[in-house]
């Protein structure tokens, strides 16, 4: 009995040496990059804890193992994730959909993760008129996205001069350098402290799970399975569970409202004439839906979160 856990991949390596056979088993691991610090640092690790993998790192380390799945974490900038990625130093990373498209490395984005939602906008003086795109020909644009907003430029048919810079894009047009910008927008308040305004977005961005383009099968395994784990948080956090009082002259009204996963689930009630309706509805449409089961005759609705939500 060699003591691995029963299921786990493993890879057996055989090492010679003049006096003794040893043989050494590994355990088959995902590795998996994301930001070090900063706004997806936070997100990535509590995604991984609600798809109930065990990560525990000591301060400034620049690596970690989960406890209980085959998943190593490197702590990098994000701006190097697809790199790593690319060069098989990574399997996967969590790392910004807008990262991926500026760095163009061959990676595969495998999945969006519903968090560190942005979006890239070109932003222009309070006081300056904006018809269009086309009002930035030959003028000066200040990024840190310069292939993102070459790409997208060209798709216009306009021409402009691009001025690449790493840091605090927006104060560009206030000291000459450029007159306009294109930067990651959230809520517009810094736009609006540097005496600028949005004008157009060019691109939505949120986090996105990518892999490396060779992943072998083994791995390409695993990774289905924390996929899994994944999807089945987000599925949950964009849906509620609802249970309700229908009157029975009522149910079959009541009953076409709500959708559920197949169909919802009807129990009578100790009270003749009532039945308990259970079922699940998406996070989009629940306010209107609930109006209208209230509208209907529904009572004692009662609202209640999903942890996981396994379809």
């Amino acid at each position: 009995m060699c003591g691995l856990p029963p299921g786990r991949p493993f890879l057996c390596v055989v090492v010679r040496h003049p006096c003794k056979l040893f043989i050494e088993f590994f355990i088959m691991k995902l590795t998996l990059a994301i930001q070090k610090s900063g706004r997806l640092h936070d997100d990535s690790m509590r995604l991984l804890k609600e798809c109930g993998i065990d990560i525990t790192n000591g301060v400034n380390k620049l690596k970690a193992e989960a406890g209980n799945f085959p998943l190593e974490l490197y702590f990098l900038r994000d701006d190097d994730i697809p790199q790593y990625v690319e060069d098989n130093v990574a399997d996967i990373g969590f790392v910004g959909e807008n990262v991926v498209l500026e760095k163009k490395k061959q990676v595969i984005p495998c999945e969006p993760l519903g968090f560190g939602k942005c979006r890239l906008s070109l932003a222009i003086k309070k006081g300056d008129s904006f018809t269009g795109v086309a009002d930035l020909e030959g003028k000066r644009i200040a990024t840190s996205y310069p292939v993102i907003l070459g790409d997208y430029l060209k798709s216009q048919g306009v021409s402009a001069d691009i001025h690449e810079i790493s840091g605090s894009v927006e104060i560009a047009p206030g000291i000459g350098l450029a007159d306009a910008i294109c930067d990651l927008v959230s809520s517009g308040s810094t736009l609006f402290m540097n005496g600028l305004r949005e004008a157009t977005t060019i691109l939505q961005s949120q986090a996105v799970l990518i892999k490396n383009a060779g992943l072998p099968a083994e791995k390409e395994a695993l990774l289905e399975r924390l996929l899994f784990r994944i999807r089945s948080v987000k599925k949950a956090r964009n849906h509620k569970y609802i249970l309700l009082n229908a009157p029975n002259d009522r149910l079959d009204t009541i009953l076409s409202l709500l959708p559920g996963m197949k169909s919802p689930t009807v129990l009578p009630l100790a009270e003749p004439g009532w039945s308990s309706v259970h079922s699940v509805l998406n996070e989009n449409d629940f306010w209107n839906i609930i109006e209208q089961l209230r509208d209907a005759g529904a009572q004692g609705i009662l609202v209640v979160p999903i942890e996981k939500m396994i379809v």
